[in-house]
């Protein structure tokens, strides 16, 4: 189980961006940090295939998956059945190369935030909740298609209030969205972790930000005076841009610019940092002077808000408003690339101009 004191401690530093330096959001192409390794993806490949080789058979047919299963697409955050293999059916041994795998694709702080959201399933047993359903170990390992260098091929970690998805093309760099985290409750109220917050960065960096600017500025970032109960994506497969989109980049000062670089620094740290450089690459060459913040009720602690950071190919959504503002969900989507599709359609396309179509 997760120690309060680490997952506190891990909560409440806010690093500052190894991206970000002096530099201007206008960075030319050289600055951009090198994409992902293929030491990365391959690291990925061969815990994906240590996971498998060390389940039994009847334990592979329910983790394992083809590529084209519709399951792959069936992602969501909600407590619900779902298919694949959960930690309480695994063996510690296979639990913990569940856990190297997960390593592949999520750093360090992110395992912490991990970990932390999982710990409130006893937090929320503890305050009254059903036990089959507030249950830590209701978490599925799913893994799409063949692990290898040659071709396309998925996994999947998911319970409660978490959806990782990855998807690896010919060894390419990895697509990581839909990437779903989100904390009930946001601050524990009461009990052994009393004052716990999984998600404490995502809250405070972004009101940080909103109260930052001057009122004319508050004024084109703040788009609803009251905050939808919910991100407006939610599960949804295919997504657009939301509208209104609230305050530019341009429109805002140098130091401004420096939280909402932070801000989504946040959430690019919740990757395995080779993945996450070769996501600031991508965003970098995306045009950052295009990303706009948006923000929606109150901007005073404890009350129900919302925000979003959307680019021309992503968009962060963030919420809390549920139980009296005390239930956060957020999520990094790809317009084009959830669940590698912009990826798999250059693969295929790749593949038939090699046969001559």
């Amino acid at each position: 189980m997760v120690k309060l004191r680490t997952v506190l401690l891990a909560c409440a530093i806010v690093m500052v961006p190894a991206w970000l330096g002096a530099m201007s959001l206008r960075s030319p192409a050289a600055a951009i940090l090198p994409a992902a390794s293929p030491a990365a993806t391959g690291a990925m490949t061969r815990a994906a295939e240590a996971f498998l080789s060390g389940l039994t058979p009847d334990q592979k047919a329910q983790a394992e998956f083809t590529f084209a299963d519709s399951e792959r697409l069936n992602w969501h955050f909600i407590p619900r059945e779902r298919r694949g293999l959960s930690l309480g059916e695994m063996t510690e041994r296979q639990r913990e190369a569940a856990r190297t795998l997960l390593r592949t694709g999520i750093s360090q702080p992110g395992m912490q935030k991990v970990d932390a959201i999982i710990e409130l399933e006893n937090v929320l047993r503890d305050l009254g909740g059903n036990p089959q359903v507030r249950n830590p170990e209701l978490y599925f390992v799913s893994v799409f298609g063949t692990p290898s260098a040659n071709g396309p091929w998925g996994w999947r970690f998911e319970g409660h209030h978490l959806s990782l998805n990855f998807t690896v093309v010919d060894g390419q760099p990895v697509a990581t969205a839909p990437a779903f985290f989100g904390a009930n409750p946001a601050r524990v109220p009461s009990g052994d972790h009393v004052g716990m917050r999984a998600l404490a960065a995502e809250e405070d960096l972004a009101r940080d930000l909103v109260t930052a600017l001057t009122p004319a500025q508050r004024s084109t970032a703040i788009v609803l005076d009251d905050a939808p109960n919910d991100i407006f994506t939610s599960n949804t497969l295919d997504i657009d841009p939301l509208t209104p989109v609230g305050i530019a980049v341009g429109d805002l000062d140098a130091n401004q610019r420096r939280m909402l670089v932070r801000l989504i620094d946040e959430y690019l740290d919740r990757m395995a940092p080779e993945l996450a450089s070769e996501r600031r690459s991508r965003l970098q060459t995306s045009d950052l002077d295009r990303v706009t913040f948006a923000w929606a009720g109150s901007v005073e602690e404890g009350e129900a808000h919302y925000y979003r950071v959307q680019g021309p190919t992503f968009l962060i959504e963030y919420d809390n408003v549920q139980n009296n503002a005390n239930h956060i969900h957020s999520v990094w989507r790809d317009f084009d690339g959830d669940f590698g599709r912009d990826l798999i359609g250059e693969h295929y396309q790749n593949a038939l101009a090699g046969h001559g179509h």
